[in-house]
């Protein structure tokens, strides 16, 4: 990792519709313009993010997602409303701060729910995206979603059942992250509070088996982070991303001419390697990396791919 680094500039992104986006910029004011695209939905950025870049190349944006991280209002106060928080929101938000910062076209970092998001961003501006490096691949299709909170539970199956008694009887069989949001709604803080945390311990099951998962990696983090987190995520994923179903592997014929390296952990069971293969397949000027000693948390040869990647995309 390069040296810690702190931002030279830094502000709030009115988007017109009661949302202050918080960003900031660091690196070389002259450098390659780089967007870091967060994961989550809802964990916002953090300072670990600026140091996978050479501090000398590169003019690193970083931004927190509508109503997490230092953005505003917050998804931790249960008042606020995520009517405007969809994907098609974020996408215009990237737009909107590219052309506040006055970039012509950037590079796109990031992984997971990142992944996506930046897909689909670069499948609608693809003029303005000028390489992509992608980890932990995913594409939030239904089918992933539903993998992810129902089906991997095969491996889990204790810890499964216990993110299932945490929902009514009624909703167990049904759409489970639905059910998580509409729990994360209720007006009682503690309904809400069970919620986060029966939501994040089983995300920290699935990590569990995984080379380097940390115990703990979802659910520690401070409380109206936690909250921010699950509401959003469970948002998110009740409904379908707001994309149709394999839009973003039948529209990637979009991406020809951007170089992409996409990244993935063989061993990542809440994001199998399928997708990161079918998006491979799709788009014509992408390179899949396996990396075998990896899950969805990464490793030191994981890490050591993302550097190698953006270090020659800096040329």
């Amino acid at each position: 990792m390069y040296p810690p680094i702190e931002p030279y500039e830094h502000g709030m992104l009115d988007t017109g519709d009661g949302n202050l986006v918080y960003w900031e910029v660091c690196g070389n004011p002259d450098g390659k313009p780089a967007l870091v695209v967060h994961g989550g939905p809802g964990s916002g950025c953090t300072p670990g993010q600026r140091r996978t870049f050479d501090l000398s190349r590169y003019r690193i944006v970083l931004f927190d997602q509508r109503n997490c991280g230092r953005s505003l209002p917050h998804a931790g106060d249960p008042v606020t409303d995520l009517s405007t928080n969809t994907t098609h929101h974020l996408i215009a938000d990237m737009e909107r701060l590219r052309e506040h910062l006055g970039i012509d076209r950037w590079l796109l970092y990031g992984g997971s729910w990142g992944s996506t998001l930046m897909l689909a961003y670069a499948e609608t501006h693809p003029e303005r995206v000028s390489e992509m490096v992608i980890a932990s691949v995913t594409t939030s299709r239904r089918y992933e979603i539903d993998w992810l909170y129902r089906g991997v539970g095969r491996f889990f199956p204790e810890q499964w059942e216990r993110f299932r008694q945490g929902v009514p009887e009624a909703d167990r069989d049904g759409d489970l992250p639905a059910a998580y949001s509409r729990l994360m709604a209720d007006p009682d803080p503690a309904v809400r509070a069970k919620a986060a945390h029966d939501w994040t311990a089983w995300e920290d099951a699935v990590i569990s088996l995984e080379p380097n998962g940390k115990p703990n990696a979802y659910s520690d983090r401070p409380p109206a982070a936690l909250l921010a987190f699950v509401r959003i995520c469970a948002h998110y994923f009740s409904n379908a991303v707001w994309l149709e179903e394999g839009v973003l592997l039948r529209d990637a014929g979009r991406l020809a001419g951007i170089p992409g390296v996409l990244i993935h952990g063989r061993l990542d069971l809440g994001g199998p390697l399928d997708t990161a293969w079918q998006l491979a397949q799709a788009w014509p000027d992408a390179r899949l990396v396996v990396v075998d000693d990896s899950g969805h948390t990464g490793s030191d040869t994981f890490r050591d791919e993302i550097l190698a990647a953006l270090d020659a995309f800096a040329a």
